[in-house]
């Protein structure tokens, strides 16, 4: 087996100029495929962190049938106290959840003693919720430029961008938060703009804030009600087991008509987003399978040619007595080693490249923000997964020309011109 090695490696080296355009061609293919899984891999990764990191958290519980009427902000579907406090304890066994937010959303309306608004609220505890969703920091601005966001105390409010333009708002102006409970009657508390919410697009993108207590005793609540129980976990990658966990655990509470009380939701199934990460997705599987034509193409016609210019060398080598299984193998070898050099070089070259990418700044808008910064990167798995996937299209491709090549009768060969 050394033997054939060397003479397919000699075999490639005398026709180096074939060789090296071959080889071209894959390394192209690879440089190609690898870059674009870093870079769409690295603008996944950010869109899904603004997403999660500023607005839904990784994971959501509700009440179930909440999600499903969301849109009209329903109070008579909201966690009472003893179904949060139960939640609170199930959460802290979880040592993957590393915080949690109670919001108690509603729509109300807003008044600056001119003019009157809707608007969509999250009632908060502005300590869990930054904790739970830190990226909306960011998106708030305050009476003056500082780190973090601007205090949210008893009397004060966060006003939605959009809507602070529209009834030109500014900070420390006072206004009226005027709302339905759950009884019918209608009730209002004055409030102090304390911050700007940036608009993002997306479920919750253009809520505004304010203190949870304000929000129980604008709706006469008593007690610890809330509609939604937003998760942060360690990372993405816990994600689904411990929403698998947690929803075979919540499964198991049941109301007297032995109906599930909870429903637990991840961030992809509460926004459109998520729809834009699978399709990311699919466009990595598309190009992989390009890459996949490329060399196939590529090291089947080389092969092809080889056997058709070496048909009097093959025929030679047959005579003096080399088995058919020989000169498979030489073949096979030689586009073994074309998809091997070009794997290897190609992987070599793009990690090069993508270290000078990062390098250099890459801004980016999403949604408001326009200040993002993308950091390709791949991890050392999908590099050797995709030179493995080159090899071994390789050794496939030089299949048919090798038992082509071994079938060739001696005495045909010799013939050919």
């Amino acid at each position: 087996m050394i033997r054939i090695a060397r003479i397919a490696y000699r075999n490639l080296l005398r026709y180096s100029r074939r060789t090296m355009l071959t080889s071209t061609l894959i390394i192209i293919g690879i440089v190609a495929v690898l870059l674009f899984i870093a870079i769409a891999g690295s603008f996944k990764q950010l869109m899904v962190g603004q997403i999660t990191d500023s607005m839904l958290g990784h994971l959501q519980v509700h009440r179930k049938g909440y999600v499903a009427s969301i849109d009209n902000s329903p109070l008579n579907l909201n966690l009472k106290t003893r179904q949060v406090i139960k939640l609170k304890e199930i959460l802290k066994d979880y040592d993957k959840i590393t915080a949690y937010s109670t919001r108690l959303k509603f729509g109300g309306m807003l008044s600056n003693f001119t003019e009157t608004s809707n608007i969509r609220l999250n009632g908060i505890n502005p300590e869990m919720e930054l904790q739970t969703v830190p990226l909306l920091s960011q998106r708030v601005k305050g009476k003056e430029e500082t780190e973090g966001a601007p205090s949210l105390d008893q009397g004060q409010i966060w006003i939605p961008e959009t809507l602070a333009k529209g009834m030109k708002l500014k900070i420390g102006m006072q206004v009226v938060l005027v709302a339905t409970n759950q009884d019918g009657s209608v009730n209002g508390v004055p409030l102090v703009v304390s911050g700007i919410v940036g608009a993002m697009t997306g479920p919750g993108g253009r809520d505004g804030y304010l203190n949870i207590k304000d929000a129980y005793q604008l709706l006469r609540i008593k007690g610890e009600e809330v509609n939604e129980i937003t998760i942060r976990l360690t990372s993405l990658s816990v994600m689904k087991p411990v929403f698998s966990s947690l929803k075979t655990q919540l499964s198991g509470f049941k109301n007297e008509k032995g109906k599930t009380i909870f429903e637990s939701h991840t961030w992809e199934k509460l926004t459109p987003f998520s729809n834009i990460a699978k399709i990311i997705d699919l466009l990595t599987l598309f190009v992989k399978i390009i890459l996949i034509a490329i060399v196939l193409v590529s090291i089947m016609n080389v092969m092809l040619m080889a056997v058709y210019e070496r048909i009097r060398e093959i025929g030679t080598i047959a005579a003096i007595g080399t088995s058919p299984r020989k000169i498979w193998s030489l073949f096979l070898m030689e586009g073994l080693f074309l998809g091997i050099f070009g794997a290897v070089v190609g992987s070599l070259i793009s990690l090069g490249i993508i270290q000078v990418l990062n390098w250099k700044t890459i801004a980016m808008s999403f949604g408001r923000q326009n200040t993002l910064i993308l950091e390709p990167s791949i991890a050392t798995s999908e590099v050797l997964v995709t030179a493995l996937i080159v090899i071994g299209i390789s050794a496939l491709a030089s299949l048919q020309p090798a038992v082509k090549a071994s079938k060739l009768e001696p005495v045909d060969a010799l013939r050919h011109f």
